[in-house]
């Protein structure tokens, strides 16, 4: 793509097949910020109802985090543009004490969740978002930097299910430039949010490497493209884990697997099937909000996990791990249990002997090993 190319507004020719994943019934959210990218999809989505005879019932919202000043007022600057588009609008407040570290993650986890109780209040059919090709890109590069496997670098997808939520992102497919310029043409302004700018945050500072990244052949087209590659292999390896789930799982011993069958798969089937099996197990599984990210342990300590446990299988002995909330226990016959791991004991504070206490604080849980 030219560099004009990438900077041009949308014409209108391109705006039906933007948003050929909506529904044509029912309610949409559309999470508007203030910010250019989700101004953006308020206006284009607009004028796309506009032209159908018939189609879903839009809905803006706006999540204030109340992290900054002059968040509230944007907010009510979206609700303004929102009524003269004629569209209805929400502002879902984050309330209650923040974080003092990871504060990206925590607030990522609060805008889905309040968008999803209102999606749910309102019977919404699905969330839509504004991401663009560039956060494609940026989503790519940060968990490549993380080191995950290929389900990370497949990035996020036009179209995902959470618990039920559908969640629709129109413009992954579309450079942040041309949605600047499609606002211009139209006369409409937008809000900054600073943070953007904070190298404080792994997004600003990927963004401020941009121009390096792309004299290297890292342009957000070819991380957006590797994505798409990236998702196409994880239909395939998603579909050789359910295949092979009959022949692992015990059906008679809910939480059991069959340890020589698991070894006996592909490694990546094995790892895939282990790490759903210890994510249903979380402690947090059955009250996990609508649209919080899954509890899936880190892949390297995932893999390293499952070394211990295929060396433990092959030599037909027992062994007990922890990860991520569960237990894993593998008997002396190769089955393998998978269960909420047992709370971790808690000592008294001991004043009057600060050996013991030194001697308890070595001591490990009987029956886990860190990770």
């Amino acid at each position: 793509m030219s560099t004009a190319d990438a900077a041009a507004a949308i014409a209108e020719r391109e705006i039906a097949g933007l948003f050929a994943s909506f529904p044509r019934s029912g309610r949409v959210i559309l999470a508007v910020s203030g910010g250019a990218d989700s101004t953006a999809l308020m206006v284009l989505a607009h004028q796309w109802r506009g032209r159908l005879a018939r189609g879903p019932h839009l809905v803006a919202a706006t999540v204030d985090h109340g992290l900054r000043r002059g968040s509230r007022v944007e907010a009510r600057a979206v609700g303004a543009l929102a009524r003269r588009l004629g569209l209805p609008h929400e502002v879902l407040a984050w309330r209650g004490a923040k974080p003092e570290t990871g504060i990206e993650a925590a607030a990522r986890h609060a805008r889905y969740r309040l968008l999803a109780a209102l999606a749910q209040r309102l019977g919404a059919d699905a969330v839509a978002t504004a991401h663009t090709l560039d956060d494609q890109a940026e989503t790519v590069l940060m968990r490549l930097a993380a080191g995950s496997g290929p389900a990370g670098l497949a990035g996020m997808r036009p179209r995902d299910v959470r618990h039920g939520l559908v969640l629709l992102r129109p413009f992954l497919g579309v450079r942040k430039a041309r949605l600047i310029a499609t606002l211009a043409r139209e006369g409409i302004g937008w809000a900054e949010d600073p943070m953007n700018a904070d190298p404080g945050f792994a997004r600003p500072r990927l963004r401020a490497a941009g121009a390096a990244l792309a004299r290297e052949g890292l342009t957000p087209e070819r991380m957006a493209r590797l994505a798409e590659r990236m998702a196409r292999y994880e239909c395939v390896v998603a579909a050789a884990v359910q295949a092979s789930r009959a022949g692992i799982l015990d059906p008679r011993r809910p939480g059991r697997l069959d340890g020589r069958a698991l070894v006996a798969a592909p490694e990546e089937v094995a790892l895939r099937l282990l790490a759903g099996e210890i994510a249903a197990q979380a402690p947090s599984a059955a009250g996990r909000p609508s649209c919080a990210s899954e509890k899936t342990p880190r892949l390297q300590r995932l893999e390293a996990l499952w070394g211990d446990l295929r060396a433990a299988i092959t030599q037909g002995r027992a062994t007990r791990r922890t990860l991520a909330g569960a237990l894993i226990a593998v008997d002396s016959d190769g089955s393998v249990l998978i269960a909420p791991a047992p709370p971790r004991r808690s000592h008294p504070r001991e004043t009057r002997d600060p050996a013991s206490r030194g001697r308890r604080k070595a001591a490990k849980h009987p029956f886990t090993k860190a990770w």
